[in-house]
């Protein structure tokens, strides 16, 4: 089977610090590799993997804002509808772009849509979706209006997430400083129950930061420490006491939520989007309505084993579980369309 393997060139593949989207699709191919798919990677020139890498675009224009967004993302679409021929399907993580391509080849396709950045996007997954099927990262983010191939939920290598066991006193977000993500919920959450908090993401909304975060950064009780990445990245996750996760949207996933909960950490988010599908309440964390009700749950928050929360991400969201669910996928559509 030769897949090709279409990448958001927004950063790397895999990112270095952000970027959710460029991170699934390198654990997605990683993983189908190791099953001994044929993938080409369509990704960034400095992109790293072990699948074959196919390249026009340097580097991701949010890692160069010297390039040109839509020039760049043109040059990166076209390039693997050039190459159709030579694959037997087609796999896009690029969002809505590609679609407006694929009438144009006859390979099978596959989009896994990774959240809607606004409703006025869907009408292009409408009209096309009779030609590629799609994908859901979660049950919550299914559109009403749109036919899905499957459900797919994101998965990790468990194994790059060391168990912390004990994790520590103070409280953690880890997410863009944004409104959707409830930065500003978490600094109010920590100051009302006083403990300290860490901060960690790209500042993707600057005057919230400057309202909501940027005012309480005293290196004390509030730190912002910017995107981690390595071990640093790792520590964080599994060494505090609960991450906060009070989102102001319906997220789609939460890469996040996961990565903590292999470290041990328990999740208490606003019961919003996909946020049910990913906690068990009362088991991996705390599912709230309200602000208080969060401020009540870090007091709660030694209710839960946090070897139970380590426990759910090896049954349910490992990368292995992910890609074989892919390549499924994959199996039955290619048997479909040359049966």
């Amino acid at each position: 089977m030769r897949v090709a393997m279409l990448a958001p060139i927004s950063w790397r593949t895999p990112p270095r610090h952000y970027g959710p989207w460029e991170l699934v699709t390198s654990l997605l191919t990683e993983a189908l590799v190791a099953k001994g798919v044929d993938v080409t990677l369509f990704a960034t020139a400095d992109s790293l993997t072990k699948a074959k890498l196919a390249a026009v675009v340097p580097t991701g224009y949010s890692d160069d804002p010297s390039l040109d967004a839509k020039v760049m993302e043109i040059l990166h679409v076209s390039n693997v509808f050039e190459h159709a021929h030579e694959f037997d399907l087609i796999h896009n993580q690029a969002d809505f772009v590609p679609l407006a391509f694929s009438r144009l080849v006859d390979v099978p396709q596959v989009t896994t849509i990774h959240g809607f950045s606004s409703p006025r996007i869907v009408p292009v997954f409408k009209r096309y979706e009779d030609r590629v099927h799609y994908v859901a990262i979660s049950e919550a983010d299914r559109h009403p209006d749109l036919r899905y191939a499957a459900t797919i939920h994101h998965g990790i290598r468990i194994e790059e997430f060391p168990f912390d066991a004990t994790g520590g006193e103070d409280l953690l977000f880890f997410g863009r400083i944004h409104p959707d993500k409830g930065a500003g919920d978490a600094v109010r959450a920590a100051l009302t129950t006083g403990h300290k908090l860490l901060m960690a993401g790209i500042i993707q909304d600057e005057g919230y930061y400057a309202r909501e975060v940027e005012p309480h950064l005293d290196g004390q009780r509030i730190v912002f420490n910017g995107p981690l990445g390595g071990e640093t990245r790792l520590r964080a996750l599994g060494g505090h006491k609960a991450l906060l996760h009070l989102i102001g949207f319906d997220e789609p996933f939460g890469l996040s939520v996961i990565e903590a909960m292999a470290c041990g950490t328990p999740v208490i988010a606003y019961r919003r989007g996909s946020m049910p599908e990913l906690i068990e309440h009362g088991v991996t964390g705390f599912l709230v309505d309200t602000f208080e009700e969060a401020v009540d749950a870090i007091g709660r928050i030694g209710e839960i084993d946090r070897a139970a929360c380590r426990r759910a991400v090896e049954e349910r969201f490992t990368v292995e579980r992910m890609a074989q669910r892919y390549l499924d996928l994959y199996q039955q559509i290619l048997g479909t369309t040359h049966g």
